[in-house]
């Protein structure tokens, strides 16, 4: 196949050049991209020379296409964007990219993106190009949905070497947003906020209950035996679906399942603390799957925290949180009927109670019927 150049919206794609080799090394020095790419770690300055010897003989394979993404005017290297593997049977490929850390926030990614696939459709005649990034690459993420691939799901265990989950999405001819369009998933939007938010480091979050200042942060192993401890107590396994024999490996098990969560953008899990940051309870904001401003929560109090008003002030502070960072509408609290610590805990936290489900929760093997109470954004104004 022969080398081409693009240009399009200020860029201009082309092969790479021996004389690109220094950016390259440069670039892959950057935390991100080592974290969220296959490039060996260290990165040496022989990788990449290797990276672009390698590239030059798959055009001449044919086997996929390699750009060097450029500033048009200045010539500068500002990422890489290509085809992976091109498949001529089934007339489809994969795509990846890079932006270089000095180029970032510019939009280099995404004109990139939409350039190589105008090209694919245009030039190459494929009629589908894929998408994948490990779960947690929030990122690439909203450069595949500016760039038009729909998310369709997500592969478990995809990584054979550490097992990461990953996204994988399509494109198809006529998907592809025009030059200088927004596109889907724009500044403002929000997917972008959330992205912003799960993309990052969970936060702390501070409250108050009372005289005392409780902080809602990450959970951590140093809180998993007080959490083997709350789910061994009675009236946490009364009113709560915890394995009962709880132990040591299934707190481990749950630290892993919140950790996956937030990196996917679905659950934001926190441990609320005392003064002393001890465990005093958990508490989880799960997003609905299919309706972008509802959320629900769940929460538990450890049994010496009990009764001094720390799940009440946790509550308030995580659904606040969640209405004007997450930018959700509504957020729903459900409890077998009967449980009023957890009633009592939400209309404190000023949820209304809204009426009595029936056989709304799956509860041991039973079907129970739940109290049902909501928070609404404007609750708070």
């Amino acid at each position: 196949m022969e080398p081409v150049e693009i240009t399009e919206d200020g860029l201009l794609l082309r092969p790479w050049r021996e004389t690109d080799v220094d950016d390259v090394h440069r670039a892959c020095q950057d935390p991100d991209i080592q974290r969220w790419t296959t490039v060996p770690r260290p990165y040496r300055h022989e990788h990449a020379q290797r990276f672009v010897a390698d590239r030059a003989r798959q055009w001449e394979l044919g086997s996929a296409a390699a750009f060097a993404v450029c500033d048009a005017a200045s010539g500068e290297v500002l990422g890489a964007c290509g085809l992976i593997t091109i498949d001529r049977n089934h007339e489809l490929s994969e795509i990846g990219y890079w932006t270089a850390p000095w180029a970032r926030g510019r939009r280099v990614a995404v004109r990139a993106v939409r350039a190589v696939a105008r090209w694919s459709f245009d030039e190459l005649k494929l009629r589908r190009l894929l998408w994948g990034a490990q779960v947690g690459n929030h990122a690439s993420r909203l450069v595949a949905l500016r760039s038009g691939f729909r998310i369709e799901g997500r592969l478990r265990s995809a990584d054979p070497a550490g097992g990461a989950h990953e996204w994988f999405g399509s494109l198809l001819p006529g998907d592809v947003p025009a030059p200088g369009e927004v596109g889907p998933a724009g500044p403002g939007t929000l997917e972008a906020r959330r992205a912003a938010v799960f993309g990052n480091p969970q936060p702390t979050l501070f409250a108050t209950a009372g005289r005392h200042e409780l902080s809602l942060r990450p959970m951590e192993e140093r809180d998993l035996d007080a959490i083997v401890t709350t789910c061994r107590d009675p009236d946490t396994l009364r009113w709560t679906t915890v394995p009962e024999g709880y132990t040591r490996a299934d707190a481990e098990d749950f630290l892993r399942f919140v950790q996956g969560t937030w990196a996917a953008g679905t659950s934001a899990t926190f441990v609320f603390t005392d003064a002393a940051d001890r465990y005093a309870g958990s508490i989880d904001l799960r997003l609905s799957p299919t309706d972008p401003l509802l959320a629900d929560v769940g929460f538990m109090t450890a049994p010496q925290a009990r009764g001094r008003g720390y799940q009440p002030a946790a509550l308030a502070a995580l659904c606040a949180w969640g209405f004007t960072t997450l930018g959700l509408a509504r957020i729903e609290w459900r409890a077998n009927v009967g449980n009023l610590a957890s009633r009592r805990a939400a209309e404190k936290a000023g949820f209304a109670m809204e009426g009595t489900a029936r056989g709304a929760l799956h509860h041991r093997g039973n079907r129970v019927d739940a109290w049902v109470g909501a928070l609404l954004a404007e609750d708070l104004s």
